[in-house]
């Protein structure tokens, strides 16, 4: 179960908290984690785990791709092993066209969307790429039979912020 965002405040997101490890401790949660939490609210749920509230934050969905790619959360959250999952690893099909993309497929004999979920798996994310047609749920999934080289990962570093989505992340200050 994720907090999907800091919204609220201090009170409200250690409330919250509170309640999901209340909600694991009776058996109805398997695991808690958090969502578009920034830096600073991580370590404010850290500091106050530690001081006794209990749980553990074992996942942080974030929206990560090239163009958003959150290295500063991302090594934050591995640092303490926390599981880094990547919600609009394809940048909802905005960049399809971008010739840093349409280079690599064609190199590998893959799709865009293909070399997008692999960067996610290749930088130890847990890329959660959304489709309803049955066609690209199965080309998604067909990402383990090639590797980006060290070169093709450095060509999607992009040095951008540019999300897709909406981003408590930067727009809660609290």
């Amino acid at each position: 179960m994720l907090i999907h965002a800091p919204y609220g405040g201090k009170e409200a997101r250690l409330g919250t908290w509170r309640a999901l490890v209340e909600a694991q401790k009776a058996g109805h949660v398997r695991s808690l984690g958090v969502s578009n939490f920034a830096i600073q609210h991580l370590e404010e749920l850290e500091e106050y785990i530690k001081s006794g509230a209990g749980g553990q934050i074992t996942v942080g969905q974030y929206e990560i791709h090239p163009w958003c790619p959150r290295e500063d959360i991302a090594e934050w959250l591995r640092k303490r092993e926390i599981i880094v999952e990547a919600y609009s690893p394809l940048v909802q099909a905005t960049r399809m066209k971008e010739p840093v993309l349409q280079n690599l497929a064609k190199k590998h004999g893959k799709t865009e969307a293909q070399i997008l979920v692999r960067w996610s798996l290749q930088k130890g994310y847990v890329p959660l790429p959304k489709s309803v047609t049955e066609s690209r749920i199965l080309e998604n999934s067909q990402v383990f039979d090639f590797t980006l080289s060290d070169e093709d990962m450095a060509s999607l570093k992009l040095n951008t912020y540019e999300p897709v989505c909406w981003d408590p992340v930067r727009d809660c200050k609290i």
